[in-house]
C-alpha cells in the first residue's frame, strides 16, 4: 500500500496538467468569483416581532405578505428569539416594530421599524432591505395620511446580521470552497483508473496481491492530502485577501471539509470504474458534476426561486448541503448542532459511493 500511494504521488506530480487543475484553478477561480460575480434575489422568508399589535402594524404585515416578495415564516414574541431564529437558517429578515407603533403616527407622527436581515447573502440581504423600505414608505405615505394633519413618517432602520458590512465574498468563498473541492476532487479520480487502463497497467495491478478496496484506497489517499491542501490555501487566501472571518470553530470547519472531499473523491472513483476512457470520464465528470453543482448548489442562484422539480433535483446535490454547513461555521459561528442533518446527508451519501465503487470495480479486465 505504501509503495502504491507513493507511485499515486509520482503520477500526480509528474503530469502538469494535474499540477495545473489541482493548485492553478482554485487560485484563478477564487480571486474571479470573489471580485467579479455580483448576485440577485427577488423574495425571502421573514418573522415578525411585532412590539405594538395595532391595526397599523397589522396593515403593514399584510402589505409586506402580499406585495409576493415575502412569506412570513413566523411571529415571534422577543428581542431574544431574533438570533435563534437566524441560527435555525429558515429566515432571512425580522422586521421589528416599536411598542405604540400607531399611537406615535397619530399623535407624533412618526414611528420605527427596525429591519434586521441575515447578510451571509449579502445581496440578497440588500434587496429585501429596498423592497421592504419601499412598501413601508409607500404604505406611509398613501395609506396614512388621515392619522395626522403632519405629514407622517415611519422610519426603517436596518441591522445586517454576519455582515455588516454587507461584502459578497462572505457569500461567495463558501460556495467556491464547495464547487472547487467537489470539482477538483471528483474530476481528478475521475481518471485515474481509466488511466491504467489505458496505459495499460491496469494488468499490474489485477496481478498483485492488492485487494479492490485496497487499489480504490491507494488511488484516493493523494487526493485527499492535495484537496485538503486545497481548502487550506482557500481559507488562506478567504482570510488575508478578502479578511473574511470564520466565526465558528476551525476544527469542525476542517473535519466537514474532510467528510466532504473524501465523498467527492468516492464519487469521481464512481465515474472512473463506470468509464473506459480518460477522455469519456472527465466529460462525464465535467457534465454530471460541474454545471448542476454550479446551478443547484444554492451557490449562485437561490434554490427557493427554481422550478418545484428543480428544487427536488437539488436535494440530491452534495454540494448544496456542504454550502449551508460552511455558511453556518464561517459566518454564524454555530456548531453541528445546526446542521447535523446536512452532515449525515453527506455522510450517508460517502458511504453509499463508496459501496458503489468498489461493488463496481472489476477484477478482469473487460
Amino acid at each position: 500500500m505504501r509503495a502504491f500511494i507513493k507511485k499515486e504521488f509520482f503520477h500526480i506530480f509528474r503530469d502538469y496538467r494535474s499540477m495545473v487543475i489541482l493548485f492553478g484553478m482554485p487560485l484563478v477561480m477564487v480571486l474571479l468569483f470573489g471580485f467579479a460575480i455580483t448576485n440577485d434575489i427577488t423574495n425571502a422568508r421573514i418573522a415578525i416581532l411585532d412590539n405594538s399589535k395595532d391595526i397599523v402594524t397589522h396593515q403593514i404585515t399584510q402589505k409586506l405578505i402580499s406585495s409576493g416578495y415575502f412569506l412570513l415564516e413566523k411571529n415571534i414574541t422577543s428581542q431574544n428569539d431574533i438570533e435563534e431564529a437566524f441560527t435555525q437558517g429558515k429566515i432571512k429578515a425580522v422586521m421589528v416594530f416599536e411598542p405604540d407603533f400607531a399611537r406615535k403616527l397619530k399623535t407624533e407622527a412618526q414611528a420605527g421599524v427596525q429591519i434586521i436581515l441575515d447578510a451571509s447573502e449579502p445581496n440578497t440581504a440588500s434587496i429585501i432591505n429596498a423592497y421592504a423600505s419601499g412598501i413601508i414608505n409607500t404604505y406611509s405615505l398613501v395609506l396614512m395620511k388621515g392619522l395626522s394633519d403632519l405629514p407622517v413618517k415611519i422610519n426603517v432602520e436596518s441591522n445586517m446580521y454576519y455582515n455588516p458590512e454587507v461584502k459578497s465574498v462572505y457569500m461567495f468563498v463558501p460556495g467556491i470552497i464547495t464547487v472547487l473541492l467537489m470539482l477538483v476532487s471528483a474530476m481528478m479520480t475521475s481518471i485515474s483508473i481509466t488511466r491504467e487502463k489505458e496505459m495499460g497497467t491496469m494488468e499490474a495491478l489485477l496481478v498483485s496481491p492488492l485487494k479492490p478496496y485496497q487499489i480504490i484506497i491507494g488511488k484516493v489517499m493523494p487526493y485527499v492530502v492535495l484537496s485538503f491542501i486545497n481548502l487550506i490555501i482557500i481559507l488562506l487566501l478567504a482570510r488575508f485577501v478578502f479578511h473574511m472571518p470564520v466565526q465558528g470553530s476551525l476544527i469542525l470547519l476542517l473535519s466537514e471539509s474532510l467528510l466532504f472531499i473524501i465523498m467527492s473523491l468516492a464519487l469521481g472513483i464512481l465515474i472512473s470504474t463506470a468509464s473506459k476512457t480518460q477522455q469519456q470520464a472527465m466529460l462525464l465528470s465535467m457534465f454530471a458534476l460541474m454545471l448542476p453543482t454550479i446551478l443547484l448548489s444554492g451557490f449562485i442562484f437561490p434554490i427557493k426561486n427554481m422550478p418545484l422539480i428543480l428544487q427536488y433535483i437539488s436535494h440530491i446535490m452534495p454540494s448544496k448541503w456542504f454550502i449551508i454547513i460552511v455558511k453556518n461555521i464561517m459566518l454564524k459561528g454555530t456548531g453541528i448542532g445546526y446542521f447535523w442533518k446536512e452532515t449525515l446527508i453527506i455522510s450517508g451519501m460517502t458511504l453509499f459511493f463508496i459501496g458503489m465503487s468498489i461493488k463496481k470495480f472489476k477484477i478482469r479486465l473487460e
